[in-house]
């Protein structure tokens, strides 16, 4: 599966509005990685990431929206993750990453 990322600045709303759609694993990492460094180096502000078409994230994932997190909170912003479905839902539950992002709806 591949990993659609559509991303959109609310200039209203000064915050990053990102989709993602298929799956975030180690063939995808580098796409989504790529985009939330050019993201984040052009305006540092809060990222909002609708995950409701999101099947999949994996170790590898999760690493790259830590290190884009790392970067925001550089400026004091955050990344927060919308609509996730069960089964990642679970997979920052395991990690423990359910209290360093945050998870809505």
């Amino acid at each position: 599966m591949s990993l659609v990322i559509n991303k959109n600045f609310d200039e209203e709303k000064n915050v990053w509005d990102v989709t993602l759609k298929g799956e975030v694993d180690i063939y995808t990492a580098n796409k989504l990685k790529e985009t939330l460094i050019d993201m984040v180096s052009e305006k540092p502000q809060d990222i909002l990431i609708d995950a409701s078409s999101l099947e999949y994230i994996d170790s590898t994932g999760l690493g790259v929206l830590i290190g884009a997190l790392k970067r925001l909170k550089q400026h004091d912003k955050d990344i927060y993750i919308r609509e996730t479905k069960i089964n990642v839902r679970k997979i920052f539950n395991i990690t423990g990453l359910d209290k360093i992002f945050k998870l809505e709806g």
